[in-house]
């Protein structure tokens, strides 16, 4: 009888020490290209200033809200800027601005940082590569939610971040001769669906 308590003593340790609570994961989230579009504001010979997004984007997203981790990657297609005047689209694409048909793709990389007690990141640092050059970029970020899809029935996450960079860092410095102003205002407003396991 002693033997079998023993035994049954230690499975229920076992038993316990296995289904103990789970240690959490990143989890990962593909971008959702249909509910982001990262956009911009450059000067216009300071006289105005000109607003563009682009229409296609992919990438991913891993977050680990407890252990206060994450990273970024968004993949933009350049071809797919978007002014709203087909003429100053054309010319964005073309060999002076960004020339697309070397540098096809925009990449930033980054490790979500800066969280909150709530596990809510407040910035991202990380890498922005253009026209082939890639420059550190720190994102800040306004706006941070997570919620279970309406339709889906998974998590998705929308986030809404910021930063300003000097084009001519990036080699484009089209129309500074003219007193364009370099500084171009990058905002990324992305949603990300979490992957089924």
């Amino acid at each position: 009888m002693g033997i079998l308590l023993r035994r049954s003593g230690l499975c229920f340790l076992l038993g316990g020490l296995l289904a103990g609570p789970a240690v959490a994961a990143p989890v990962l989230y593909q971008i959702d290209p249909s509910h982001t579009y990262p956009s911009f504001e450059a000067d216009h010979m300071g006289l105005s200033v000109w607003r563009g997004k682009f229409k296609r984007s992919s990438g991913q997203v891993t977050l680990d809200r407890a252990a206060g981790q994450g990273s970024l990657r968004v993949v933009v297609e350049t071809a797919s800027i978007d002014f709203g005047l087909d003429a100053m689209d054309k010319a964005a694409i073309g060999p002076e601005i960004l020339d697309v048909e070397k540098f096809p793709q925009a990449v930033y990389t980054g490790r979500l940082d800066g969280f909150y007690a709530d596990g809510i990141p407040s910035q991202v640092v990380g890498e922005l590569t253009l026209h082939g050059l890639t420059r550190p970029l720190t994102l800040s970020i306004d706006a941070f939610r997570c919620a279970p899809h309406l339709l889906l029935r998974r998590e998705v996450c929308g986030a809404d971040a910021q930063a300003v960079f000097n084009r001519a860092d990036f080699g484009i410095d089209t129309g500074r001769a003219f007193g364009f102003k370099m500084d171009v205002k990058l905002r990324i407003q992305v949603e990300a669906i979490a992957v089924e396991r």
